[in-house]
């Protein structure tokens, strides 16, 4: 009998960390670079991959730079993110986004802050540059911070945060991800952070997405893993079927976000 409760997406933490470390050393050696640079926002997933990427390469290798927007980003996060780096031994940068930001407002002749969700994706954008831009710099390789969870609901800005080498947490649902932090010693006060993006003041994951990640990643794990129907997945957890099937649309719609641009090729 199938069954969706939180026991069906306990993980053995120990045994997660030790096989994706192998893959992350593995991926590393064949690609030649000198070593890896991670955005590092003072949340739980960067600090994930923070921590990994020290376990599989050693400390010498690792890039840590946090990016944050003057009067948007919460100096905690910030803090919190060097705190970090620095226990973990990584060489540690800091680069404030506002300027740029600001540059592109003057820049772009319908630069228009009304529209929300383009302006909004600018900074995720900006902040892949300067990932980029250490990458050829050094010769590194740009993790990625994204979780499944995010890249099945689209939850990430296409060619921002959602450009990278490699995805260590990309088979790992959001609540997995915090099982695995937890293993690891991620400090308690980033473990129980509110998830945020950190595109705007107040800005948070689980508005936006309208539903907690606890219920989301079970909803997920029906649909795509077990390829239940919207109805099965409904009465399993005994959620509203129109709450399943809103979320089975957006993984749909956002489909072309998890794929390479197509090639319109006339022969």
């Amino acid at each position: 009998m199938v069954r969706l409760s939180p026991e069906s997406l306990q993980i053995d933490a120990e045994k997660v960390s030790g096989r994706l470390e192998k893959l992350l050393a593995s991926f590393f050696k064949a690609s030649g670079s000198r070593g890896v640079v991670v955005g590092v926002s003072g949340g739980l997933d960067s600090s994930t991959v923070l921590t990994l990427t020290v376990r599989a390469l050693g400390a010498e290798r690792v890039y840590a730079v946090t990016m944050p927007e003057r009067n948007v980003s919460n100096p905690e996060d910030v803090k919190d993110a060097e705190e970090l780096a620095g226990r973990l031994g990584v060489k540690f940068f800091k680069a404030e986004i506002a300027p740029v930001v600001e540059a592109l407002e003057q820049a772009i002749p319908v630069f228009n802050r009304g529209e929300t969700l383009a302006w909004a994706n600018l900074k995720p954008r900006i902040r892949m540059v300067i990932l980029y831009y250490f990458a050829n710099r050094f010769n590194l390789l740009v993790a990625g911070a994204g979780n499944r969870t995010e890249i099945l609901m689209g939850y990430f800005t296409k060619f921002g945060d959602g450009a990278a080498d490699f995805l260590p947490l990309g088979g790992l649902y959001k609540t997995q991800v915090r099982q695995l932090a937890s293993h690891l010693g991620i400090p308690r006060k980033i473990l129980d952070k509110t998830p945020t993006a950190g595109l705007w003041p107040g800005q948070t994951d689980e508005a936006e997405l309208g539903i907690k990640y606890e219920t989301l990643d079970l909803i997920l794990h029906g649909l795509v893993d077990l390829g239940l129907s919207v109805g099965e997945v409904a009465n399993l957890l005994g959620v509203e079927a129109s709450l399943v099937g809103r979320v089975k649309s957006t993984v749909e719609e956002a489909a072309h976000k998890r794929r390479m641009a197509p090639i319109l090729s006339p022969f």
